[in-house]
C-alpha cells in the first residue's frame, strides 16, 4: 500500500474506522473496569468513602457516563463477533464491509432501546 497524497497509508475505509473503533472502546471498557475495582475495594478500606463514591454515581452525569459505556460494550460485542467471523469463515473478507454495516445497524437499534430507558429513569422518567 502506498502513501497518499495526506502522508499516511491508512484511507479511512470500513475496516480501518472499524479497528479505531474496537481499539477505542476496548480502553473505555478497561478503564471503567480499573475504576470499578478500585472503587469496589473502597469497602474494604473504609465503607464511609465508599458510601461517597457510589453516592456520585447516582447523578444524571453519571447516567449519562453509563449510557456511554453501554455504548463501548455494545459496539466492541459486536464488532468483536463480526471480526470473529472475518478470521474464521471462509467468506469473512469477502462480507467484512456487509457485516460491517450489519453490526452499525444493530448497535444502533440495541443501543437506542437502552439509552431511551435508561435516561428515562435517570432523569426522573419510569
Amino acid at each position: 500500500m502506498s502513501k497518499t497524497s495526506s502522508g499516511t497509508l491508512y484511507r479511512g475505509h470500513e475496516g480501518m474506522w472499524s479497528w479505531v473503533g474496537h481499539r477505542v472502546t476496548g480502553v473505555v471498557i478497561f478503564l471503567y473496569l480499573l475504576v470499578h475495582v478500585l472503587d469496589t475495594a473502597m469497602v474494604r478500606v473504609d465503607a464511609g468513602a465508599y458510601d461517597a463514591i457510589i453516592s456520585t454515581y447516582q447523578t444524571p452525569w453519571m447516567a449519562l457516563g453509563e449510557t456511554g459505556l453501554v455504548a463501548a460494550i455494545l459496539f466492541h460485542a459486536f464488532n468483536g463477533l463480526r471480526l470473529i467471523l472475518v478470521d474464521f469463515w471462509k467468506q469473512g473478507t469477502k462480507y467484512q464491509r456487509q457485516m460491517l454495516w450489519g453490526v452499525l445497524i444493530l448497535w444502533v437499534i440495541v443501543f437506542a432501546g437502552f439509552a431511551i430507558r435508561h435516561l428515562s429513569i435517570a432523569f426522573g422518567g419510569h
